[in-house]
């Protein structure tokens, strides 16, 4: 498995995700989007499994700052410029299988 973790320090459910990880001796890689977002690879492998719209987190100040309600094209373009629009955490397991949020029990079928 090659786990993937993108989140940031902050977010209960990617701490929460990451001790998941750590608990059963599985590495991972662990990439804050504070610093670094998702590469346009990136995302478009995470796309695969899950839906553009379920990874734009329209509860975050970035969303309201953005005026991100009222853009319909251009949504990839804008998540790969501000990643603080993400919902986290995202999990890739390579090119396998992605989720979003903590999910433990998708995580357990990998």
């Amino acid at each position: 498995m090659n786990i993937q973790i993108f989140g940031t320090k902050k977010c209960q459910d990617t701490r929460k995700a990451e001790r998941y990880f750590k608990e059963r001796k599985i590495s991972y890689q662990f990439i804050d989007l504070t610093i670094k977002g998702l590469s346009k690879g990136e995302l478009h492998s995470v796309q695969r499994f899950i839906n553009l719209k379920n990874l734009i987190n329209t509860e975050c100040k970035e969303y309201q700052k953005r005026n991100m309600q009222y853009i319909v094209h251009n949504t990839e373009n804008m998540l790969l410029q501000y990643p603080a629009l993400f919902k986290t955490p995202i999990i890739r397991n390579g090119t396998a299988a992605a989720s979003v949020g903590y999910c433990p029990e998708l995580w357990k079928e990998w």
